[in-house]
């Protein structure tokens, strides 16, 4: 039996000089598509009525390839983006102007106001396995509408609390709501298709910068005037917009269907090739193989062993290093150079501990120029990873970060000293995009989120504990402490290489089973009608 083989052509809109007579024309979702007959080996054409399209076939991941980067995703992008800026760095710059003014007016010693901070990454290491759970099981937009709603609630009665303990309690809450913010990248990742999808992932980073200016810059108005409270709720207020435009997103259609709802994933694709002004794919949408969704056992079938325990060591590096260099950075500046550290810690040691200082005008600006220096790191991240790929990317940012350690060992002078500093947080900051990008492409649509909160949680692991070695250890030796952060980056660079998987240049994986992989690959070579590949879309 000799397979004939057929493609499909559409458009959009077509206009009735298109429509020519006798041609045979099927409407599929609303957009109309005809068949083009294709020559045998003999040069016979075949008979338009031997086509038979209903034998066709298309996944989740074709669509979106199919109905490409248009008016849907722009609007996706400025959503998830105000998710990212309001709810993710509006809320982590709080606590760097948060701590110093309560250290003055409650006269707090310094390990209280340590604590306040370390209460909020707690609360983010404690749920992020969690929101993951929760948006495998019950779906990505009820995750994110859920912890965005809990942060809105517990950011604003923050600025209610009267007492030291409260806010402890309260900032800690807030960063359990913190936790579910990195499901808005495996939501957004779900509906971008393959060519777009790092670039718009590593953009994202651009509202983060966003959002940190625009906290300091709400904090230089009301802080002077209105006082840290009324920081703490204005702070919460975008919050409520990304709530109210959480009724506009789509719940992803690459959930809907593992889940079995595939006329509510088929409507999504509908609205998206509206909203784009694209066709849908020719043919039946394939439902995957139904799989328990969300179990933490599935990060660790043999498939994935190593990508997990290898992607939590490079989580846990990134931000280790990248919090570590930020705490390192005003130490250095305050002392000058590297080689003067040790004695102005002595200074520092010989003061009352209840010692203050309010946030000054200049401390904002320095505050604005840190954040503008991962705007570097982004721009060239996002010229390399399409190129040379996500995991060479990871390695390279690690290994430039380790090689700037490396030379703040010479006794370097000022100028010197800071373009190391901004060199190394552009890579860090780079590298942690990336990670960003490689974590929800390499994961199936099942342990999707759980894969990417699982590696969030143990970014907020060493989070945790790089103030210890920022800090505690720096006072007894610099050259250890540089050592110690030079020596984990130059390991999360071999890691990065070691990963078993490079994800460029792959579509999204719709199941963990390569059983079914293959079944999707040679589908259509059984089917009188026509034949497709889908290899693309499945190992």
């Amino acid at each position: 039996l000799r397979v004939v083989k057929f493609r499909r052509t559409g458009e959009s809109s077509r206009s009735d000089e298109d429509v020519v007579s006798g041609e045979h024309e099927i409407q599929i979702e609303g957009v109309r598509t005809e068949l083009e007959p294709v020559e045998l080996e003999d040069g016979a054409a075949v008979p338009k009525e031997f086509a038979n399209p209903t034998d066709d076939t298309f996944m989740v991941e074709d669509a979106v390839e199919a109905i490409g980067f248009g008016k849907f995703q722009w609007k996706l992008s400025v959503v998830t983006g105000l998710a990212w800026a309001s709810n993710y760095a509006m809320e982590m710059m709080i606590l760097s102007i948060l701590a110093p003014q309560l250290h003055c007016e409650w006269r707090l010693p310094s390990w209280q106001v340590a604590l306040l901070t370390s209460v909020v990454f707690v609360g983010m290491m404690s749920s992020s396995t969690l929101w993951g759970n929760i948006s495998d099981q019950y779906g990505r937009k009820t995750g994110l509408k859920i912890s965005v709603l809990w942060t809105l609630y517990y950011g604003i009665l923050s600025g209610f609390a009267p007492v030291y303990g409260w806010i402890l309690v309260l900032r800690g809450l807030v960063g359990f709501g913190i936790g579910g913010v990195p499901q808005s990248v495996t939501l957004y990742a779900e509906f971008l298709p393959m060519k777009a999808r790092a670039k718009c992932i590593l953009l994202i980073e651009v509202f983060w910068a966003i959002g940190t200016v625009f906290e300091v810059l709400l904090a230089v108005l009301v802080m002077p005037t209105l006082g840290w409270r009324w920081l703490l709720i204005l702070s919460a207020l975008p919050l409520l917009l990304f709530a109210v435009l959480c009724f506009w997103l789509p719940e992803s259609a690459r959930y809907d269907v593992l889940s079995g709802n595939q006329e509510k994933a088929i409507a999504t694709l509908k609205r998206i090739a509206t909203e784009n002004g694209a066709p849908m794919p020719l043919g039946k949408l394939i439902i995957s193989r139904q799989e328990d969704r969300g179990k933490m056992r599935d990060l660790f079938t043999p498939h994935f062993r190593w990508t997990t325990l290898l992607l939590w060591f490079i989580w846990f590096s990134n931000a280790f290093s990248y919090y570590g260099l930020v705490l390192l950075t005003t130490e250095f500046f305050q002392a000058g150079d590297v080689c003067s550290i040790s004695s102005r810690r002595q200074e520092v040691k010989a003061k009352c501990s209840l010692t203050c200082e309010y946030l000054t005008e200049e401390d904002y600006t320095d505050l604005l120029w840190t954040t503008l220096s991962e705007f570097p790191g982004v721009l060239v991240t996002l010229w390399i990873i399409d190129r040379i790929g996500r995991k060479k990317t990871m390695a390279l940012s690690f290994l430039v970060f380790s090689f700037c350690s490396l030379l703040l060992f010479l006794c370097v002078g000022r100028n010197v000293l800071t373009v190391l500093l901004f060199i190394a947080r552009a890579f860090i900051s780079g590298g942690f995009q990336a990670a960003y990008v490689y974590t929800p492409e390499v994961y199936p649509t099942a342990t999707r989120a759980l894969g990417l909160g699982t590696c969030s949680g143990m970014a907020r692991v060493g989070a945790l504990i790089t103030p210890f070695i920022a800090q505690v250890m720096l006072e007894s030796s610099v050259y250890l402490t540089l050592v110690v952060y030079s020596g984990c980056c130059l390991l999360a660079a071999v890691a990065s290489c070691f990963l078993p998987i490079e994800t460029k240049g792959r579509g999204l994986q719709e199941s963990s089973h390569k059983e079914w992989g293959q079944e999707m690959v040679g589908r259509g070579s059984h089917s009188p009608g026509g034949t497709r590949s889908n290899s693309g879309s499945q190992e």
